[in-house]
């Protein structure tokens, strides 16, 4: 099922052509000189996301990123390999009193500057376009 995303990734996998979402450095934590993680400011922007409850956190996670690719691999209206954007960001929901993570996770993919005005639409009904205000991202 997932053959040709992977080939077509496998044909982009130039380092040049993953696009680096433009964001505005706010923390960088080190420990020992290796990085732990950086906390930045993305500007508001359209995502690509999808919404994955499975039994497993991974499992979410895993498909989620699956069906985002064939998006990005032609399974969208222009039929064109969109480009790979980094980071995918992942998004841990929590329970109403926040003391708990769900097993609902969202997996989004930034789209790429050239398609935030109009971007394809996705042929998996499970995927959907938003816009996000001003965000703030963890990236390991």
């Amino acid at each position: 099922d997932m053959a040709e995303p992977i080939q077509q990734l496998t044909r982009n996998n130039n380092p040049q052509e993953r696009q680096t979402i433009p964001f505005t450095l706010i923390q960088r934590k080190e420990k020992l000189g290796d990085l732990l993680y950086e906390k930045r400011q993305y500007g508001k922007a359209k995502w690509a996301c999808i919404k994955m409850k499975e039994k497993q956190y991974e499992q979410s996670i895993c498909l989620g990123f699956m069906k985002l690719m064939r998006y990005i691999c032609e399974q969208n209206s222009s039929g064109l390999y969109l480009g790979i954007t980094i980071p995918i960001v992942t998004i841990v929901h929590t329970n109403e009193s926040q003391s708990e993570m769900t097993r609902s996770v969202t997996v989004a993919y930034y789209l790429p500057e050239v398609l935030q005005d109009e971007p394809p639409h996705p042929f998996d009904s499970d995927i959907i376009i938003e816009e996000w205000p001003s965000t703030i991202v963890y990236s390991r």
